[in-house]
């Protein structure tokens, strides 16, 4: 036995009256949520704070973060107390999540300091760079910033300036020499300085060719130190730029004896240059 189909009427007062309940559900969920935004119950009372805070405490993360921050705990805008959080100095990043029913919780990761980004050891515009190759800006007082090495170049090239370091410093071990700076010019010529002040002038290329000339450069740099009875902790300063050869020159080594001075002016310090 079939049914036969509901009056128009009846199938319109049926539609109506779901019409009105959901608009009637609407309005009390709005003014619900209305009531809890406004409602001192939810406003946010705490902050927790984890993860890695080893330059921050809670006093500075209060005064920078704590007048950035509206609403309560539904109405806050948790992207908002990110930004906040990442504008404190050493914050990489923060992640933020509510907890029910009037608190929040802050994540911190911590920029890791590994190199400094200055022109040279007066460069009052000092900032430091992270591991993955971020410049940022924080006190260089909280750093041993002695114990770091020296970055320069094109901003955009920090973290290539930052692998290439990574990638000549055990090419430099034989030396018993530390590679402790590293500049990349405007016009592209790379330059390293060694912990005993020493200078090497790299020339241009990717990063292997720059090992493959330090490698033959530290090879023999001690073999020619050697005939002047001096140890590769005398390299003053080395010219790898050249084809197939190095300039080296050594610290109390000269092949100019004591003679009166020149009208000419003094001479030159001479350089010892070795075939590669």
């Amino acid at each position: 036995m079939s049914l036969s189909p509901l009056p128009l009427d009846v199938r319109l007062m049926n539609a109506t009256a779901g019409v009105l309940f959901a608009g009637v559900f609407l309005f009390a969920l709005a003014a619900l949520l209305g009531w809890a935004a406004r409602h001192p119950a939810f406003d946010i009372r705490a902050i927790v704070v984890d993860g890695e805070v080893t330059h921050n405490n809670a006093v500075t993360l209060r005064a920078n973060v704590a007048p950035r921050l509206r609403g309560n705990f539904f109405t806050i805008d948790l992207k908002d107390v990110r930004v906040a959080f990442e504008a404190v100095p050493w914050v990489r990043r923060a992640f933020v999540r509510r907890e029910f029913p009037y608190r929040l919780h802050v994540t911190l990761e911590e920029f890791q300091p590994v190199a400094l980004w200055a022109r040279d050891d007066t460069d009052v515009d000092a900032r430091l760079i992270d591991r993955t190759g971020v410049l940022f800006d924080a006190n260089l007082g909280d750093v041993d910033v002695d114990a770091l090495p020296r970055l320069w170049g094109p901003p955009q090239r920090a973290a290539e300036i930052l692998a290439t370091l990574g990638a000549l410093r055990p090419v430099f071990a034989p030396l018993d020499a530390e590679l402790v700076g590293l500049d990349l010019t405007e016009r592209g010529q790379w330059r390293a300085e060694l912990d005993n002040g020493g200078r090497i002038e790299l020339g241009r290329g990717e990063a292997a060719e720059l090992i493959e000339r330090s490698r033959r450069f530290v090879a023999t740099a001690p073999q020619v130190a050697a005939r002047y009875h001096r140890s590769a902790d005398a390299i003053e300063a080395a010219d790898l730029r050249y084809p197939r050869a190095y300039a080296l020159r050594l610290k109390g080594v000269t092949t100019v004896s004591a003679a009166l001075p020149s009208r000419k002016g003094p001479a030159p310090q001479p350089q010892t240059k070795r075939n590669g």
